[in-house]
């Protein structure tokens, strides 16, 4: 089976974490952290940044590890590893995304999660709640 390496950001603001919705391809309309692959000679840390400014016209900052997931889809495994992440300003441009939200902890549940990304919504509340507590 293919293998697919992907690092996503979890881009947090106001104790809540950014959600974008797939506007292409086989999961076009599911919602995901964002991100991408990782190309030959790039650290997963340069990976993310070059896909963040790309899909989001935005850079990312403090870059911290958080967590990583296997998922078998029917046409390849995936391995993502998630990172928790800053920027600077207000503006996002969605150049590959339809839509974004800004979800709170108890608002994690309400957008159609791609499943690899659903798997790591357990941790992501458990940390959010603690950045409040």
């Amino acid at each position: 089976m293919k293998i697919i390496h992907v690092v996503a950001a979890m881009l947090i603001k106001n104790n809540k974490v950014l959600a974008v919705k797939r506007n292409y391809g086989e999961f076009k309309n599911g919602w995901e952290f964002p991100g991408g692959k990782v190309e030959i000679n790039e650290t997963k840390k340069q990976a993310l940044k070059r896909e963040i400014l790309e899909e989001l016209a935005i850079k990312i900052f403090n870059l911290k590890y958080f967590d990583s997931v296997e998922f078998d889809y029917a046409n390849f495994h995936l391995h993502m590893d998630c990172y928790l992440c800053t920027y600077e300003g207000d503006d996002l441009i969605l150049n590959v995304h339809s839509e974004y939200r800004w979800l709170s902890p108890n608002e994690l549940d309400l957008v159609d999660w791609l499943e690899a990304d659903r798997m790591l919504l357990s941790k992501l509340k458990c940390y959010l709640e603690d950045i409040v507590n």
